[in-house]
C-alpha cells in the first residue's frame, strides 16, 4: 500500500511538472485598449519544477516588467505583477495557445500564442548617436519662474579648423507636441517622431528645440488642469529662451506643431511679430466640436464599428458638447442632454436599448458622466475652441499638412477650413497639402486606424520629411 501511494504521488508530481513544462517558453498576444498593444510573457522552469517569468510590453518600453507570482496547475496558469496591478489567468487550448483574461483596471480578453523567440519592437528611424551636429540639453524658465522647462537643442556643427569672427546663427524651429502629456520626442509606442524630425532638419542646417511638456520628463510644473492657452504660454517661454542664444538667428524663428500643437502654433504666431513661419501637422482648421464629431465617427469606422452606432455616437457627442457650452449650470446641461436623448429614443428604440439609454435614470447617468469629463479644464477649453480667428490673423508663412488617411483630424474638412482662413489672412506665403497614404502620425499605414500606430515600424514618413524640408529651405 505504501509503495502504491508513493507511485501515485510520484505520478501526480510528474504530471504537474509535465504540465508546467507546457508553459515554459515565450508567449505573445495583443490587447485592444483603444490601440493595439503587444504583450509578451516569458516563463522559465526552475530546478524544483516551479515557474518564474517576466512580462514585456514592447510597444511601450524595451524594459521587462518583473512578475511576482507565476502559478500553474494542470492546464491553467495564473500570473500577477502587484506593483503594476496586473494579472493574467488563462488555460491551455493546445500546445501553442493559451486563452485567458488580462486584468489591469478591467478585464481584457487575451489569447497568447507560443513563439520561438521574443523579437523586440523595431524603430529603425530613431536617431542614434554620434550625430554630425551639436546636441545640447537645455533648461529655461517661464516668465514668473514657476516652471522650469527641459529640452534638447540641436544645431549644425562648425567644421573643425574653421575660424569665425562671429558665431554662426541658424534659422530655428521650436517643436510643439500634440494632446496629452508628451516628452520632448513626442514619444508614443516607442516611436519618437520629434527626434526624427529634429535630426532631419538639423542635418538640413536648422537649429531645433524640442521640449518636455510641463510636468513631464525633466520639466517641472503641473500638466493636469492646464489648458491649450497655458501650453501656448509655455511655447512663448521657449521662444523667449531661443532669442537669448547665440546659435539662434532671432529673425528666423519658426514653430512646428503636431495635432493640438498645430492649434497652438497659430495661437502664438497670431500675437507675436517675431515668428517667421509655422508648420502645421494635422492641425485643426474647423471648430473642435465639428472636428471631434467627425473624429468619433471616423475612428469608430476604422476600428470596424457599426455604421449606425458610429453615426449616432458622433451626433450624441456633438449634442453633448453643445449643451455643455450653452450654459454654466450643470443641471441645465444635464436636462438638455437627457431631453435630446428622450426625444431621439422613439426613432432609435432598438439601438438605444442596446446602448442602455432607454430610461431617464440611464440617460441621466450618461449625461452626468459626459458633463463631468467635459468640464475638465483642458477638455472644456479644447472642445469650445475655433481655430479660424487665429488663422485669419496670421502674417507669417504657413505650411499645413495632413495625411490622407488621418481619422483623427480629417484632411478634407480641416485643410479646407485652413485654406479658407488663410486666404483671409495677411500671410504672403502659405501652402496647404494632403499627403496620400499617411495617418495622423504621418506614417504610411495599412489599416490606417489608431490601433495600428504601434504596429507600424515607420515613425515618420520620409515623403513628409522631404516636403517639410524643401518648403523650409526657402525660409533660410
Amino acid at each position: 500500500m505504501k509503495l502504491l501511494l508513493s507511485l501515485f504521488l510520484l505520478f501526480n508530481i510528474n504530471t504537474v511538472f509535465a504540465q508546467q513544462n507546457k508553459f515554459s517558453g515565450t508567449w505573445e498576444g495583443r490587447i485592444n485598449v483603444g490601440i493595439s498593444l503587444r504583450l509578451v510573457f516569458e516563463f522559465n522552469e526552475d530546478k524544483k519544477g516551479g515557474l518564474s517569468g517576466i512580462l514585456r510590453s514592447p510597444d511601450q518600453s524595451p524594459k521587462p516588467l518583473p512578475i511576482d507570482t507565476t502559478y500553474a496547475h494542470g492546464d491553467s496558469i495564473y500570473v500577477s505583477a502587484k506593483r503594476f496591478n496586473i494579472s493574467f489567468s488563462g488555460k491551455l487550448l493546445n500546445d501553442t495557445t493559451i486563452n485567458g483574461v488580462f486584468v489591469q483596471g478591467g478585464d481584457i480578453p487575451l489569447v497568447l500564442t507560443k513563439i520561438p523567440v521574443f523579437v523586440a519592437t523595431k524603430r529603425p528611424q530613431t536617431p542614434v548617436a554620434p550625430f554630425p551636429y551639436e546636441s545640447r540639453d537645455v533648461e529655461y524658465y517661464n516668465g514668473d519662474k514657476s516652471i522650469k522647462f527641459a529640452g534638447t537643442l540641436t544645431y549644425p556643427a562648425i567644421e573643425p579648423g574653421t575660424n569665425y569672427i562671429r558665431q554662426p546663427a541658424y534659422p530655428t524651429i521650436l517643436l510643439i507636441t500634440g494632446s496629452g502629456a508628451q516628452n520632448r520626442d513626442e514619444e508614443m509606442f516607442l516611436h519618437k517622431p520629434f527626434a526624427v524630425i529634429a535630426d532631419y532638419l538639423t542635418r538640413k542646417g536648422f537649429a531645433v528645440l524640442r521640449v518636455d511638456d510641463r510636468g513631464v520628463g525633466k520639466s517641472t510644473g503641473k500638466f493636469q488642469g492646464a489648458t491649450s492657452a497655458d501650453f501656448a504660454n509655455d511655447v512663448e517661454a521657449g521662444i523667449d529662451f531661443l532669442k537669448t542664444r547665440g546659435e539662434i538667428d532671432s529673425t528666423k524663428i519658426g514653430l512646428l506643431g503636431h495635432s493640438e500643437g498645430g492649434m497652438i502654433a497659430p495661437m502664438v504666431a497670431s500675437r507675436r511679430k517675431d515668428i517667421k513661419f509655422i508648420v502645421l501637422l494635422a492641425g485643426p482648421g474647423v471648430p473642435i466640436t465639428k472636428l471631434m464629431s467627425e473624429q468619433f465617427y471616423a475612428v469608430s469606422k476604422s476600428g470596424g464599428g457599426d455604421e449606425t452606432i458610429s453615426k449616432l455616437g458622433s451626433r450624441l457627442f456633438e449634442q453633448a458638447v453643445t449643451a455643455v457650452h450653452s450654459s454654466k449650470d450643470t443641471n441645465v446641461m444635464r436636462k438638455k442632454i437627457v431631453d435630446l436623448l428622450a426625444k431621439d429614443y422613439p426613432s432609435n428604440k432598438k439601438l438605444y436599448d442596446s446602448l442602455e439609454l432607454n430610461t431617464d435614470a440611464l440617460r441621466n447617468s450618461y449625461a452626468s458622466g459626459r458633463i463631468k469629463s467635459m468640464l475638465e479644464p483642458w477638455y472644456y477649453y479644447f472642445s469650445g475652441f475655433d481655430p479660424t480667428p487665429y488663422l485669419t490673423k496670421l502674417s507669417c508663412d504657413v505650411l499645413a499638412l495632413n495625411g490622407e488617411k488621418d481619422v483623427q483630424v480629417l484632411p478634407k474638412s480641416n485643410l479646407g477650413g485652413m485654406k479658407a482662413a488663410l486666404k483671409k489672412s495677411r500671410s504672403k506665403r502659405y501652402e496647404v497639402k494632403e499627403i496620400p497614404g499617411l495617418n495622423h502620425l504621418f506614417q504610411a499605414c495599412k489599416k490606417c486606424s489608431p490601433q495600428e500606430y504601434g504596429e507600424l515600424e515607420e515613425t515618420f514618413s520620409p515623403v513628409a520629411l522631404q516636403i517639410i524640408g524643401e518648403w523650409l529651405e526657402k525660409e533660410k
